[in-house]
């Protein structure tokens, strides 16, 4: 199952995601926003991360204007890895090298065209771990402030 939620600048976003998520037939979770009525972006990627987190969803989507709040947001919480694209190379990418558990786009950024390959991108990749898994593992380092790598 894959989380999804958005503010008030990801809404129509959110939306052709989950019609992208209806056609491939994939479980979903959404979180909200349901209103064009603006709200602030923090605690919707909380909200996402939590359910990563505990997993009861394998992945996250969180859209906002450009993707970069909610990123931010979401990176706060410990074992989250959020990944900011507006392409599927970066989305499909950031899943096989960094082991992305949120993917994160921008309502105003994203091309409509090209929609569709970067969810399917960052849904279909598999992380490959191998030496990528030191780099992951650093990264968890610097969450506990455990720098010695």
């Amino acid at each position: 199952m894959i989380a999804i939620g958005c503010d008030h600048a990801g809404l129509e976003l959110k939306n052709k995601i989950i019609d992208l998520f209806r056609k491939r037939g994939t479980e979903f979770l959404d979180l909200g926003v349901n209103s064009c009525d603006s709200v602030d972006y923090a605690p919707i990627a909380v909200a996402v991360s939590r359910k990563v987190l505990d997993g009861s969803c394998t992945l996250g989507i969180l859209c906002c204007g450009t993707g970069v709040g909610m990123s931010i947001a979401a990176n706060k919480m410990k074992g989250i890895r959020a990944a900011c694209c507006s392409e599927a190379f970066t989305a499909e990418m950031t899943r096989r090298h960094n082991d992305a558990n949120i993917l994160c786009m921008g309502g105003r950024v994203v091309k409509e065209t090209e929609l569709e390959s970067i969810v399917a991108a960052f849904l279909d990749a598999p992380y490959e771990g191998g030496r990528h898994a030191r780099r992951v593992a650093q990264l968890s380092a610097i969450e506990e402030e455990n720098l010695n790598f």
